[in-house]
């Protein structure tokens, strides 16, 4: 059972988090090509998986579930999990596929491209019959993004997932966290992402995601709300160093950033939903109180802050007591 093996956070609800975990291999220095980069810094990744680890390192009870290679760099991702704290029995191994890699190009402003080597990797083949559906059914928040939704059988796995999480009463959390490059064509892209939009109850997307989605250039209130729907509790729009605008059913504001000299922007919108998630988890009514909203939101833009001062997603992620020191610090 997952709550024997965090321990001390057994009495926290459990978030799972569903989708891919990679290793990103970011370059030595900024501002360079992949081709003119001298070397690379190998570091753990995936949203989904970043988002896990966030949780957990808040205190939260988190676990991930998806599919690794049965390679070196699978067995290396599945230990980081289990040494940050994060409950391990969702994951499962092929055999026949290696583990995802993506090579990043950092910006000099910090901001990344993306090349993925996935052809098919393991966490594509993910089938519906591998799921461990006991964890997933005690989740009390279930956390996804969209590639799992590129291409089957981790499709289907995704969808039987969420309605399994759903069933059993689970809040419904979505980072569609876009990485153009993976999908066939930009329409298809949009369209899959969509698909299961109106499943959500809390959703976040970038200002870029937003853009993306709504073919609108013009990022403010009224086209954000064009993504609402009945069953949404909260939409959240990051917006890099502008901090974040929130909406309710019943009310709306923004939160202003934290201003940091960024060297990484890998991973800050993770630490941003992990920060988030771990405070709702036990207490979703936060989600309508607006000054409880805002201190979380607060919070989550700190530990979104911290992880872009650091190169890699996973070492940046911040702890509760480095947030809480980072925003005393700060103001």
């Amino acid at each position: 059972m997952a709550e024997k093996i965090n321990g001390d956070n057994k009495t926290k609800g459990l978030v799972v988090s569903f989708g891919e975990m990679l290793i990103d291999f970011v370059p030595t220095i900024s501002g360079v090509s992949l081709a003119e980069a001298p070397g690379f810094l190998k570091a753990p990744g995936g949203a989904p998986a970043n988002v896990a680890i966030a949780v957990a390192k808040m205190n939260g009870n988190a676990a991930f579930a998806g599919k690794l290679g049965a390679d070196e760099f699978g067995r290396m991702l599945a230990a980081i999990l289990k040494q940050n704290g994060v409950v391990d029995e969702g994951i499962c191994f092929d055999e026949g596929a290696r583990t995802a890699l993506a090579f990043v190009t950092l910006r000099s402003d910090g901001e990344r491209e993306f090349m993925f080597y996935r052809n098919p990797s393991a966490d594509m083949l993910l089938r519906p019959d591998e799921l461990n559906l006991e964890l997933i059914r005690q989740a009390k928040i279930f956390h996804y993004g969209s590639i799992s939704l590129i291409v089957e059988p981790c499709r289907s796995a995704h969808l039987k997932a969420m309605e399994e999480a759903k069933a059993a009463g689970a809040l419904l959390s979505y980072d569609p966290n876009l990485r153009l490059p993976l999908w066939p064509s930009p329409k298809e892209a949009r369209k899959q992402i969509l698909s299961i939009w109106d499943k959500a109850e809390v959703i976040k997307v970038s200002d870029n995601e937003l853009e993306f989605l709504t073919g609108n250039s013009d990022i403010g209130d009224a086209t954000a709300m064009s993504l609402w729907h009945s069953n949404l509790k909260l939409l959240l729009v990051t917006l890099g160093d502008h901090g974040c605008r929130y909406y309710t059913k019943n009310f709306k504001g923004s939160v202003e950033a934290f201003i940091v000299t960024a060297v990484d922007t890998t991973g800050a919108g993770d630490s941003f939903v992990g920060a988030l998630l771990s405070k709702i988890v036990d207490d979703h009514a936060i989600i309508e109180d607006e000054p409880r909203l805002r201190e979380v939101l607060k919070f989550a833009n700190a530990c979104g802050a911290i992880t872009t001062t650091k190169k890699g997603a996973i070492p940046a992620l911040p702890t509760e007591a480095e947030a809480l020191e980072f925003i005393k610090n700060s103001s």
